[in-house]
């Protein structure tokens, strides 16, 4: 039996488990359901009339990530649409925030990865060229983009060395999911060495399109309003936090004892938790605002809940001193690249494995600090908020830090523009699939 018939037989065997749990999940985020059928390609749109570029980004960090190329590509080929797919709610409400109404990008649900779900993906939108974000490889979809004739380009790739692991242990079909792809644009050394370890060709080192950013003008005018809205408090942020980290966190917040005139803003990573966590907050007895009901923050509100999507950029711009959610328990760190950009310092955990060269780049140039615990991230804050100059030292560096790795989105265009021009349509073909 081979390596993608049992994986194929897998998925069959587990789809109707699968959509189960997609119900299940919808109880809490009713975006599960919008549009469920393309998940099992029953489309309720036409594919676009123009030719396509297909971008696919998993959730919110791979969206926001591919913000920046998604904007390049539709200036640097007005006469194409983007295909942007997603698999989480989150991730599309986040591509709504970042491209409104712009008709020239389409959002769809990615299918699930059985054989025929891949073939008719292609067979419908029919791609010119595909670049998928991070490390989101699907073995039938990328067996059936070479079959259908389509490039696909990992950009922006990441591998840790624990997913490596996890690859590893089916070493027959990652070897065969890489050899699939047209080519890698990974972000380190590190990220191409273990990729071509497991089998992807034309690996590249294109860097981190994180770094190409912009703080919208909107976000950084919303900042603002923050600003306003906390007066003269230093705001403490818990950016993307993640599942137990709030009540470590609450915990260690208790112990510390901060000023009053600080305030912690927690940002939880996935908005289906903000209600739990704001029961967490008001079950120690601490004053909480809420900005989905726009509550007043006053000398008394201890902590403030960002519960909305979209606005991270915001609450950097807006905060003293960020906390990366992610790294305090082991998730492997969230993206400080924002937190950067915008002159925020930033204090990390011990747990960095998803982003270990962007974050020890930061610490070493005096970005970013790495604390062992909370408790030693609430000393280290508090020790950044009493003292301005070594506050001012680790915001400029900040700003420096990710101006000096900009230009990825830059080679990756390249490297998109080389796989078109070497890439026949399907409209050019007889095509060997079927809808």
């Amino acid at each position: 039996m081979s390596a993608r018939f049992a994986y194929s037989l897998i998925w069959t065997l587990l789809l109707p488990a699968v959509a189960l749990r997609l119900l299940w999940r919808a109880r809490r985020q009713r975006g599960y359901l919008e549009d469920a059928g393309a998940r099992f390609t029953r489309w309720r749109t036409r594919p676009p009339a123009r030719p396509v570029i297909w971008v696919h980004a998993v959730s919110v960090g791979e969206t926001r990530a591919a913000a920046p190329l998604v904007r390049a590509l539709r200036e640097r080929h007005p006469d194409h649409d983007i295909l942007l797919t997603q698999m989480t709610p989150t991730g599309r409400d986040t591509a709504r925030t970042l491209f409104g109404e712009d008709a020239r990008i389409h959002l769809e649900w990615l299918p699930y990865d059985l054989p025929g779900f891949a073939r008719r993906f292609f067979a419908h939108f029919r791609p010119r060229v595909g670049v998928i974000m991070e490390t989101e490889l699907w073995p039938n979809l990328l067996l059936a983009a070479r079959e259908a004739g389509v490039p696909v380009l990992l950009a922006n790739a990441r591998l840790s060395a624990r997913s490596t692991r996890r690859y590893a242990r089916w070493p027959s079909l990652a070897r065969m999911t890489l050899a699939a792809l047209a080519g890698v644009g990974a972000q380190t050394q590190a990220d191409a060495d273990r990729l071509a370890a497991l089998g992807a060709r034309h690996v590249e080192i294109s860097g981190n399109v994180k770094f190409d950013i912009e703080p919208p003008a909107a976000q950084l005018a919303l900042a603002e309003r923050f600003r306003a809205a906390t007066g003269s408090r230093a705001v403490l942020l818990a950016a993307s936090t993640r599942d137990g980290e709030e009540a470590l966190l609450l915990d260690a917040w208790a112990r510390a004892a901060l000023p009053a005139d600080v305030l912690l803003a927690i940002v939880p990573r996935h908005p289906q938790r903000f209600d739990a966590v704001a029961a967490l907050v008001t079950a120690r007895g601490l004053r909480l605002a809420r900005r989905s009901r726009e509550d007043a923050i006053d000398a008394h509100t201890q902590v403030w809940l960002g519960d909305s999507m979209g606005e991270m950029f915001a609450y950097y711009a807006a905060a003293e001193v960020a906390l990366i959610g992610g790294s305090w328990l082991p998730f492997g760190g969230q993206n400080l690249i924002e937190a950067c950009a915008v002159g925020t310092p930033a204090i990390v955990g011990p747990h960095t494995f998803n982003f270990l060269e962007v974050a020890e780049q930061a610490v070493q140039c005096g970005a970013a600090q790495r604390a062992a615990d909370l408790d030693e991230a609430l000393a280290r804050a508090r020790a950044l908020l009493a003292d301005g100059a070594a506050h001012a030292r680790a915001a400029a560096a900040g700003r420096a830090f990710a101006q000096a790795h900009r230009g990825a989105t830059a080679g990756t265009l390249e490297r998109i523009d080389a796989l078109m021009d070497e890439a026949t349509t399907l409209g050019d073909r007889s095509p060997d699939i079927r809808a």
